[in-house]
């Protein structure tokens, strides 16, 4: 794997208790197949998690059959871009860890905007 970060550095793991990742394997990167593009890697808090279960995506009830485990306050988890562009609008997003970001989320919006979610 030659994923970059937002910095053009290599991709380091998001989390890997509770597993993350479009494929699973604690990394934040993604493939055309990945229609939400997942490739931020936020802290997770109450508010954000409430927003996007507001907006249909729970994020909270385990999944066994995806080995999903429902995430918590505090746990690190690869969102689409999409997602967290939309909760920094609505002033919920959570701070990220840019460098377990993917150098695509550049393609979506500003070093500048990610930095300021800095962890």
């Amino acid at each position: 794997m030659n994923a970059l970060n937002v910095y053009g550095q290599p991709l380091i793991a998001c989390c890997t208790n509770p597993m993350t990742g479009y494929f699973r394997d604690g990394f934040c990167r993604t493939m055309p197949e990945d229609t939400g593009t997942h490739v931020v890697c936020a802290k997770v808090t109450d508010d954000f998690l409430a927003y996007t279960k507001s907006r249909g995506n729970d994020l909270t009830t385990a999944i066994p059959q995806w080995q999903f485990p429902g995430l918590q306050p505090g746990d690190k988890w690869c969102l689409c871009i999409s997602r967290w562009l939309e909760a920094e609008k609505a002033g919920v997003a959570p701070k990220i860890d840019l460098n377990a970001t993917h150098i695509k989320a550049l393609e979506y919006t500003s070093l500048e905007l990610l930095e300021s979610y800095a962890l």
